[in-house]
């Protein structure tokens, strides 16, 4: 992350909302944003696979839920926040991950600038790359920040995306117990 363009950047648009950036208490802004920045985008330089590696042998293939996963991320489209929490399910085909590895997964693809539709996608797939389960289901309910605060100014509103994968594609019921589990 070349953080010397982060601050620069940071100034020009204190400058262009009629802000001086030499006032007290923007001084330091362009550097506090420019760390702030090592944080919130990390998933950038991380790859899922590093987290869904380790792995442990199972006898069965109940579906495991994860659920309640709580996430941060920034909408590529407004670079205003979205947050929420994340659902995951999946159907072992004779391996498990540790259950703090999915958490780890949903956070590698949160701290980038994105849209949540993809982020859903994103889990999915890397689950079913990594972990080669029989299916892979993805629940992600957030609230954004450029329907709450600008816009149309509906806050409290949830924008909701599911992604099925293997099995959860082709089983109706399947879907149905990870979505009452959710509920739950």
């Amino acid at each position: 992350m070349d953080q010397e363009k982060i601050k620069q950047a940071v100034a020009l648009f204190l400058e262009g909302i009629g802000e001086d950036p030499e006032r007290e208490g923007l001084r330091e802004t362009p550097e506090r944003i420019a760390r702030m920045c090592e944080d919130l985008f990390a998933g950038m330089k991380e790859d899922a696979a590093q987290h869904l590696e380790r792995q442990f042998h199972t006898e069965g293939s109940d579906i495991v839920v994860e659920k309640d996963i709580v996430f941060h991320s920034v909408c590529e489209h407004h670079f205003l926040p979205f947050f929420g929490k994340v659902h995951i399910a999946y159907v072992p085909d004779g391996r498990v991950v540790g259950l703090s590895k999915l958490g780890r997964t949903v956070e590698v693809f949160a701290r980038r600038a994105q849209i949540q539709e993809q982020m859903t996608g994103q889990i999915a797939d890397a689950l079913m790359e990594h972990l080669k389960p029989r299916g892979v289901m993805v629940y992600a309910e957030a609230e954004h920040m450029c329907m709450s605060m600008r816009g149309i100014r509906k806050p409290g509103s949830k924008t909701i995306t599911t992604v099925a994968r293997g099995c959860f594609e082709k089983d109706a019921l399947l879907c149905q117990s990870f979505l009452q589990m959710v509920k739950a």
